[in-house]
């Protein structure tokens, strides 16, 4: 504000007096207008404040250095600056969303990657921008933001070759349940940011290698699901991978078998295909077929004396055990005798066989004839009838344990008597007569009427006798043996002459 001479702190009205046209006398001022400070019609130089000036009574010009602005400049704006690229890389053929985040990115005109504009860009907030990143070449290149007040500083963003591509999953299923370590292979693979089974992520997995990653399963439901990987450069083309419920084991025909193994068993249950196990106990099968999901045929292996539980296992587990599905094995029956040892080749001959291990009998065979029945004593002991048959036979016995050791058994041809010599004696015991005939040598018993002979073998076809004491008249002589009795012939005893 100017003042006026002799009137100190005094405020001018109105404009001060002009000096006369084209002169530039110190008399030319101007009123001060409020709120601006005076400076001397030096420019740039500050009149000191009338407080610090004595009033000599002489007007002081005044004028105001610039234009009619606040007394103190405004400070510029600060210009973008970015903190991170997320992601930050992405296939050659762009296409990427990618988020930056910073300050001071309200306004941005451009974002750039590198030399060239982004595919299209949304500022969404001032510390946030979503961008689509162009087509580019391998290699990294800078990404910036141009807002009116600058450009930012440049992060960087890699471009990488075509994405990634799985070629293998090893298993290729595993239990609902989750948990199952499996191995990708494929191209590709270096900066995964994620694997899927379906639409759940992995439980965890690790890059072994660009070629590589082993991933966990989440749980997941029954049926197939696409394995995917997810890199910068984009996702995988998808795997199956088999979510399988675990096998279940419900029967075993037969469910017994020898110690030697060997024995074929039928395996009944569940979710059995895909088996890569099927095991009696903690030994494997000698081989196994599946069937079907419901069936598997298996070879018993070799064992010892007892029950074993049978297990399967697939990819989704192995079936748990239950009284149901244990397999039994036998000891191999043992044979010591048969009694009697022959008999008629008509058959029908009961027999009593002793030994051991015998329960659980299911045939008993003379020679490859089945004992038409028979009966499980003991353990040690069974009685069968013969079947048919003609010269020796050997008998065995079949158990879950197997066939056992052969006795022999004689088919016998029923005994003929042709002749006895001499034909009559009197009534006192001790004539000897001789038999002929045939298929004498098995000889068991030599009848006189119901009276029994002591005898003596001499052949096939030649017998040696006592005749018993008995009353007069004629009775009939028959030979016993194990293939029957003979027709008879007649001897005559007399009575002994009187004196």
């Amino acid at each position: 504000m100017a003042t006026r001479a002799g009137s100190p702190g005094e405020p001018l009205s109105g404009a001060a007096s002009k000096a006369a046209p084209g002169s530039h006398s110190n008399d030319d001022a101007t009123a001060t207008p409020p709120g601006r400070t005076p400076v001397p019609l030096g420019r740039g130089k500050s009149a000191p404040p009338p407080s610090a000036a004595p009033h000599d009574g002489q007007l002081t010009a005044c004028m105001y250095d610039g234009p009619d602005s606040p007394s103190a400049p405004t400070p510029a704006a600060a210009g973008p600056a970015l903190t991170s690229v997320s992601p930050s890389g992405g296939p050659v053929s762009g296409g990427t969303t990618v988020t930056l985040t910073g300050t001071g990115l309200t306004g941005a005109t451009s974002v750039k990657f590198g030399a060239t504009p982004a595919a299209s860009f949304t500022v969404s907030s001032p510390t946030q921008i979503t961008a689509v990143s162009p087509a580019g070449t391998i290699g990294v290149v800078p990404v910036t933001v141009t807002t009116p007040t600058g450009t930012s500083n440049p992060l960087a963003f890699t471009y990488a070759a075509a994405g990634p591509a799985l070629a293998s999953v090893s298993p290729s299923g595993g239990p609902v349940s989750g948990g199952t370590t499996v191995t990708l292979t494929g191209t590709g693979l270096t900066g995964t940011t994620s694997v899927k089974f379906g639409a759940t992520p992995a439980a965890s997995f690790t890059i072994n290698s660009p070629t590589q990653i082993t991933a966990v399963t989440p749980a997941g439901t029954a049926g197939v699901v696409p394995v995917t990987v997810t890199t910068p450069t984009g996702t995988s083309n998808p795997l199956a991978f088999t979510y399988l419920n675990s096998p279940l084991v419900t029967a075993l025909a037969p469910s017994n078998g020898p110690t030697s193994g060997g024995t074929t068993v039928t395996v009944t249950g569940t979710d059995l295909a895909g088996a890569t196990s099927v095991k009696f106990g903690a030994t494997p099968a000698a081989s196994f077929t599946v069937s079907s999901p419901t069936q598997i045929t298996a070879v018993s292996p070799a064992g010892i004396p007892g029950g074993v539980p049978v297990t399967v296992t697939t990819a989704a587990g192995t079936s748990s055990s239950s009284p149901g599905t244990h397999f039994f094995y036998a000891s191999p029956p043992r044979l010591g005798e048969v009694t009697p040892p022959a008999g008629p080749t008509a058959g029908g001959t009961l027999v009593s066989l002793t030994g051991a291990d015998l329960l659980n009998a299911t045939a008993v065979q003379f020679g490859s004839v089945p004992s038409p029945s028979f009966t499980v004593v003991s353990s040690t002991h069974i009685t069968a009838t013969a079947p048919p048959g003609s010269g020796n036979a050997q008998v065995t016995v079949l158990t879950p344990g197997g066939t056992s050791n052969p006795v022999p058994y004689a088919y016998v041809p029923a005994p003929t008597v042709t002749g006895i010599t001499p034909t009559s004696a009197t009534t006192d015991a001790g004539t000897l007569v001789t038999l002929s005939g045939s298929n004498l040598s098995r000889t068991t018993k030599v009848s006189f009427g119901a009276l029994l002979a002591s005898y003596t073998i001499i052949s096939e076809t030649t017998i040696t006798a006592v005749v018993p004491a008995g009353a007069a008249g004629t009775v009939p002589v028959t030979v016993t043996t194990p293939g029957g009795v003979s027709s008879s012939v007649t001897f005559t005893r007399t009575d002994p002459p009187s004196i």
